[in-house]
């Protein structure tokens, strides 16, 4: 057998394994890794999306949570993990600010996570304790105007997508918020529901509960229309804020070198799950829109917004780690 020869086979070979284990899988447990501490955004919309794959699949699909330093130590474990498609990442629109935010980053952003699918698109909101003296977002600026470097704010930590979305608002608004980090989203929603902070900007699905259970009220959300969950809050703009119309997305990556069979099936069990009348009844509870982006819209999408939160990090007073 000459050498040509011998590298068909072995190419053949390893298309044949990498079928088999595409229909195979799951196979065993799938392991999300969530890179943020429990109670966030990203956290409660992905645990609910793991129970649906594993009732989808048959196969127990479980979330971890490896919080730190924005959400890079938890993607380096999935970049170091095997790429069999048994280990994935879960994040949110702040994957597209790590290049800003990091001088170096310990994985290669552009090719070590593949971009496998996102889903349930969240607008970002202003939220304050249900009995907090401010009732309008028009409420809070005219505070923050009249005591420059005294209304406060508080996020998951320097750099995630709250923090620029935040100084993103002060900027238009033409105020000075200042910035109280704490360990995690959750943290952060604890803040705002105890005092110790005037205001959070959140992903509508971190703060729904609270909404729903009387302790917290939205004053606006981003977006261009209201929210059929919460039809009597205004979006930025009718709040008298523009070019607010961002909108969060959870969604998942696989390691580099995940044979493409086993992403084509977990992108079929995504976009089957946010079809089904549950997941699209989940999304609208938490505020959110139902919805799915194949892995080509996602990557689209990722590129965008990784521009966008560029020119947003060069007008943010923002040292980057």
């Amino acid at each position: 057998m000459n050498l040509k020869t011998r590298f068909a086979f072995a190419a053949a070979a390893l298309t044949f394994c990498a079928l088999v284990h595409a229909q195979t899988w799951p196979a065993k447990p799938v392991k999300i890794i969530v890179p943020y501490p429990p109670g966030g955004a990203v956290d409660v919309v992905t645990r609910k999306m793991a129970a649906k794959l594993q009732e989808q699949t048959g196969q127990t699909f479980f979330v971890e949570n490896k919080a730190g330093a924005t959400g890079t130590i938890g993607l380096a474990a999935v970049v170091q993990a095997p790429a069999d498609g048994y280990t994935l990442a879960a994040n949110d629109t702040t994957y597209a600010l790590l290049p800003h935010i990091f001088k170096k980053l310990p994985f290669d952003y552009q090719k070590d996570l593949l971009p496998v699918g996102a889903f349930v698109f969240a607008p970002m909101s202003v939220v304050v304790k249900d009995d907090s003296k401010y009732k309008t977002l028009g409420d809070l600026v005219a505070a923050a105007k009249a005591e420059p470097g005294k209304i406060t704010y508080g996020t998951g930590g320097a750099g995630t997508t709250p923090h620029f979305v935040s100084e993103a608002l002060g900027i238009a608004s033409g105020v000075s918020f200042v910035h109280i980090p704490f360990k995690g989203a959750g943290e952060a929603t604890m803040g705002m529901l105890s005092g110790t902070i005037d205001f959070q900007v959140a992903s509508t699905p971190g703060v729904m509960g609270n909404v729903k259970g009387g302790k917290a009220r939205i004053l606006a959300v981003s977006g261009n229309k209201r929210l059929a969950a919460l039809p009597d809050v205004p979006t930025f703009a009718e709040a008298g804020v523009k070019n607010f119309g961002l909108i969060n997305f959870t969604g998942l990556w696989a390691p580099k070198g995940t044979p493409q069979a086993v992403i084509d099936r977990l992108q079929k069990e995504i976009a089957t799950a946010m079809a089904t009348p549950d997941m699209k009844a989940f999304a609208e509870g938490i505020a959110s829109e139902p919805g799915y982006w194949d892995a080509t819209a996602f990557a689209k999408d990722l590129s965008e917004r990784t521009a966008y939160w560029g020119k947003v990090a060069a007008n943010t007073a923002f040292e980057r780690q």
